[in-house]
């Protein structure tokens, strides 16, 4: 057809909101899909693929999410050094009681792309283990899951 053109955003037109995601006992592969999509902007009508329209997600509660099975044990982040024998296993218990953010950030991550537009989406997750959050000027929606 002639004259139909698709609406393509500009990253300057681009409208943010905050949301704000309790993690407690969900489970966390449900979780950042959900919030992935809401990062790359996906629920909205205005998505362009090279434009970041993603908004910003606070994660709250990031201790108490939920883990199904026996991932707590023997799911893996591995680390490699480069060097012969530097390869570092941690299971997700662990991290999950040393340091909750962290897993709930890499997972998301793991779901954005892999590229420049991919980062600057990321940056837009702000990851709490506990309750509160220093976000509350920002006025977040709560965004259930």
């Amino acid at each position: 057809m002639i004259g139909t053109r698709s609406f393509m955003a500009k990253k300057e037109a681009v409208e943010r909101k905050w949301y704000v995601v309790d993690a407690t006992d969900k489970h966390l592969g449900r979780l950042a899909s959900r919030i992935a999509l809401v990062l790359s902007g996906k629920h909205r009508p205005t998505y362009t693929p090279h434009v970041d329209t993603g908004d910003f997600v606070i994660v709250i509660n990031a201790e108490k999410v939920g883990l199904t099975g026996k991932k707590r044990e023997q799911s893996m982040v591995h680390r490699f050094s480069g060097y012969s024998g530097g390869l570092k296993s941690i299971p997700y218990g662990k991290i999950l009681e040393r340091n909750p953010e962290r897993l709930i950030e890499r997972v998301v991550k793991g779901m954005l792309p892999k590229n420049r537009l991919g980062r600057a989406m990321f940056r837009k997750l702000k990851v709490y283990a506990g309750p509160s959050h220093p976000h509350g000027a920002q006025k977040p929606e709560t965004l259930e899951l």
